[in-house]
């Protein structure tokens, strides 16, 4: 199933049969990392899961262990699929373990001067024909291709978190991004059990182009006093039936996210309705990034969680 209309391709890209994807590549044990290696595995594939950290696969490893836990108690998959897909995950700290990929999927911060250090380290070890995805939320994917010795094929990936239960994947293409790649990644997708939704190479794309600036607003009415973080979130939820209110939301998503994608949006627009918040770059300031802090709109040190503000 697919939300997206798209041209039909030339005769000379419908020739072209899009690469098989057996086997692949995660950067980054994070949520967003964690969660695709988890989606990949259950779904049959091998998966090369990297982090620079050993601590963070660690703590990847056990979270997809969790996970995948209370997917079996909900009868949603079986004792003997979790054991079987931890079994295709392979953790590790050296690029070299991605030289047998099919694809790799970066799932780094939100930061490009740190993607583009990522993909100079990684691409020495990619096979010719390894297709190249990141899971940027925000970032320009023809910009992050161009960094690359592989534009043509290099795609944006965009999970939603978290990934197990979300269904959507948005898929970007650069302007270099070839025809056979943006076919294989779309069937990959299916075959995760994703909906895909193709988004044009603008700044954040579509879902973080309507819903970040959501958020951004809710952190303005903050600041200005309109209403209270219980009040704000409250009334999201019952005013607007939202099954989080907008600064709850931006706790899960990370303060520092939002704050990335709302620089990423004003600086690619120029467009005053895009500034950052105040309030919002004074949290990421302080260190209070929301519940991967255990302080940000809420304080999550207690139960249960209680507005700092």
């Amino acid at each position: 199933m697919n939300v997206d209309v798209t041209p039909t391709p030339g005769p000379s890209a419908m020739a072209a049969e899009p690469p098989e994807i057996a086997r692949v590549g995660v950067i980054g044990a994070g949520q967003m990392g964690n969660g695709i290696a988890h989606v990949c595995a259950l779904a049959g594939l091998d998966v090369s899961l990297l982090d620079t950290r050993r601590d963070a696969l660690d703590r990847g490893i056990a979270t997809i262990g969790r996970n995948m836990d209370r997917q079996v108690n909900r009868t949603l998959i079986s004792a003997e699929d979790k054991v079987e897909a931890l079994g295709r995950i392979h953790p590790g700290i050296d690029y070299a373990m991605f030289d047998d990929c099919d694809l790799v999927i970066e799932a780094a911060t939100e930061k490009e001067d740190i993607k583009r250090t990522l993909y100079k380290q990684l691409i020495p070890h990619l096979k010719p024909a390894c297709l190249l995805a990141s899971n940027t939320s925000s970032i320009s994917i023809t910009r992050l291709g161009a960094a690359t010795d592989r534009p043509e094929k290099f795609i944006g990936m965009h999970f939603m978190n978290p990934v197990p239960m979300m269904k959507l994947v948005e898929i970007i293409r650069g302007i270099a991004t070839d025809e056979p790649t943006f076919q294989a990644v779309q069937l990959l997708a299916h075959k995760l059990g994703k909906i895909t939704a193709v988004a044009e190479d603008f700044p954040a794309f579509i879902v973080n182009r309507i819903l970040v600036p959501m958020i951004n607003e809710a952190v303005y009415a903050l600041y200005e006093g309109v209403g209270s973080v219980s009040a704000i979130d409250t009334s999201m939820r019952l005013g607007a039936n939202h099954p989080m209110g907008p600064l709850e939301l931006a706790d899960f998503i990370g303060l520092d996210t939002c704050l990335s994608i709302m620089q990423v949006l004003y600086e690619g627009l120029s467009d005053s309705k895009y500034r950052p918040c105040p309030l919002l770059v004074k949290y990421v300031e302080a260190g209070w990034l929301g519940r991967k802090t255990n302080r940000g709109f809420y304080d999550y040190t207690q139960t249960p969680p209680r507005p700092t503000r």
